[in-house]
């Protein structure tokens, strides 16, 4: 698994999502609940950015219809969306976010 560093932990906000690109995919990164989550930016059902959300009870929302993805495993909890999105290993060393763009499943 390859990893590449997508930001500074330092530069995150608790439940501010942060959009980046990696190898032209838009990744959202969140830092909340103690721990730091990376998710495809784009919502299922409306292709939107996910970094314009919120974040809540380790989930993020997607400011354009509400759906809401679970930051663990992408799936959706709040139609209108019904697919989920991926979501990316994270590994965190020093002050470095550092992301694998092979999904978990």
């Amino acid at each position: 698994m390859t990893f590449r560093r997508a930001c500074g932990l330092s530069e995150l906000e608790e439940d501010t999502p942060k959009r980046v690109e990696l190898d032209g995919t838009p990744v959202s990164i969140v830092q909340t609940e103690g721990e730091v989550f990376a998710i495809h930016d784009i919502c299922s059902h409306a292709n939107v950015s996910l970094a314009e959300g919120e974040v809540d009870d380790c989930h993020i929302e997607c400011w354009l219809h509400g759906s809401r993805f679970d930051l663990r495993s992408g799936k959706p909890d709040a139609l209108p969306a019904t697919r989920p999105v991926p979501v990316y290993p994270v590994k965190i060393e020093g002050d470095d976010v550092l992301v694998s763009l092979t999904q978990e499943s």
